[in-house]
């Protein structure tokens, strides 16, 4: 049996959370990092959207883009390498009622968590995974990453990266069973939020990639496209972004595209300059596992026991009985 439980507050449409509500410690990350911009989108996101803190958790895995449950105030889950993914399934299955993100780096999604991204893409659960991509791994001082670019050098590749790198859009969208794709760059912080914004408001696996700059490791790297705006390809759609004048005055390079079509997608995700900006891809019929598995519902504690002691009993080697009469 299974019910939903109540929430721990009152709530109504009129409720206005300051910004205030979400923030906690100082970022620790560099001055000029593209992380700063995310966490502020974020918590923007969270006191427009008013998203109760006890309701709302961020799991992350390791890097510096995994700091940022540490300046969240919400429930935040710092799991191990590469495993975000598979924490926040177990969560939202445990707890369907839970707003989940999910921030990872290039290194900690795509390398060593590369098949919990392939096949969390394909359960298509109702989380928000936030791909902080800068090309290199920062928080253990510059190593190559998988989105590195060639000729890259790095401690790990000291006469430069030889492999090309990898496309986390293309190889998305050719995950079946994957619902909503977007990528947005921290350097146009309206689009940014707009991005975060649709991707919140879907339900199932939100991927957003975003192109972030490493002012320690990667310095200058994004530095082309930040200085012409004709190198950044706006997507535009009556159901997805809407720009502000000033926007759209300074990025005139622009293209209608429909989420819906899959192959204009793949098409416009293969093409790194200009770099595509927004919303590729979106299915809101997709299918999504906790739904199937368990129709939403939220399992109560005594759900639990029961399913816990039920396990235990199975594994349990109880005592034989004495024999009669001894």
């Amino acid at each position: 049996m299974s019910a939903q439980l109540p929430p721990c507050l009152l709530w109504s449409p009129d409720d206005h959370r300051p910004l205030e509500e979400y923030q906690t410690g100082i970022p620790r990350w560099c001055v000029g990092c593209g992380d700063n911009a995310i966490l502020a989108a974020v918590q923007r996101l969270c006191r427009d959207e008013s998203l109760s803190p006890e309701r709302t958790v961020f799991v992350s895995g390791i890097g510096c883009s995994s700091r940022l449950p540490h300046y969240m105030r919400a429930y935040g889950f710092h799991g191990t390498h590469g495993r975000a993914l598979p924490i926040a399934e177990g969560v939202k299955m445990a707890r369907p009622d839970l707003t989940v993100f999910v921030t990872t780096g290039d290194g900690d999604c795509l390398s060593i968590g590369a098949a919990h991204w392939l096949h969390a893409l394909r359960y298509n659960m109702d989380l928000t995974v936030l791909l902080h991509d800068n090309h290199i791994y920062g928080l253990t001082k510059k190593q190559v990453s998988p989105t590195s670019p060639i000729g890259t050098r790095s401690n790990t590749t000291p006469k430069g990266s030889f492999l090309p790198p990898l496309n986390p859009l293309t190889v998305t969208l050719g995950v079946p069973n994957a619902s909503f794709v977007a990528q947005a760059v921290d350097w146009i912080p309206e689009v940014l939020y707009q991005i975060l914004s649709a991707a919140y408001r879907h339900k199932g696996t939100s991927f957003v990639r975003i192109l972030q700059r490493c002012p320690e490791f990667m310095p200058g790297m994004f530095d082309p496209w930040v200085r012409d705006p004709s190198r950044t390809l706006l997507l535009r759609h009556e159901k997805a972004l809407t720009l502000s004048p000033a926007v759209a005055a300074t990025y005139r390079n622009q293209r209608e595209h429909d989420p819906s079509d899959m192959n204009a997608a793949r098409e416009i995700a293969s093409v790194d300059d200009p770099i595509p900006v927004g919303i590729l891809y979106h299915d809101p019929s997709a299918p999504r596992y906790e739904e199937i598995r368990n129709g939403g519902s939220v399992r109560t504690r005594e759900t639990i026991r029961r399913g816990l002691e039920a396990e235990l009993d199975r594994l349990t080697i109880w005592p034989e009985a004495p024999a009669a009469g001894a």
